[in-house]
């Protein structure tokens, strides 16, 4: 069985799965990776999940304050002896869930266009696509999206 638990960037499994998709990411992004690194600290997230299968991590995410109206979908991973089991979606829709508790209106999130498997995620989600934002304004290989909460 699933479950989730709601931590913040300190916990060491959440930790250890951000290392785990660092590295994912870095073989995708290749020499593009240190750009989109740079805006993805974990240092000052304070609202992460963390998905455990038979008390093993298996999955994070996190919400980070992005407006007075919206938070910013960040450091979403399933590992991939996991995927395909509806984690992701399990993780968004709890990140999606705290949002609405702390009075947030809407989710804001990036994404490179090479990650196939996160767009089909965050389509098959709800979420649509919107103009770049902040950092990723003028950036080709990002795809930006929103969710009204």
């Amino acid at each position: 069985m699933i479950t989730l638990v709601r931590a913040n960037s300190k916990h060491p499994d959440f930790i250890n799965l951000v290392k785990q998709l660092d590295a994912y990411l870095k073989i995708i992004d290749g020499d593009e990776h240190e750009f989109y690194n740079q805006y993805n600290n974990i240092d000052a997230l304070e609202h992460t999940v963390i998905a455990y299968l038979n008390n093993d991590p298996i999955g994070c995410g996190a919400i980070k304050i992005y407006d007075k109206d919206s938070v910013e979908i960040k450091r979403m991973y399933t590992s991939i002896e996991a995927r395909g089991n509806g984690v992701a979606s399990k993780i968004l829709n709890a990140l999606e869930n705290w949002a609405r508790e702390l009075n947030f209106k809407s989710c804001i999130l990036e994404t490179g266009i090479r990650h196939v498997e996160a767009v089909a995620l965050y389509k098959k989600n709800k979420y649509t696509i919107i103009e770049n934002y902040g950092p990723y304004k003028n950036v080709d290989t990002s795809l930006c999206f929103k969710m009204m909460l």
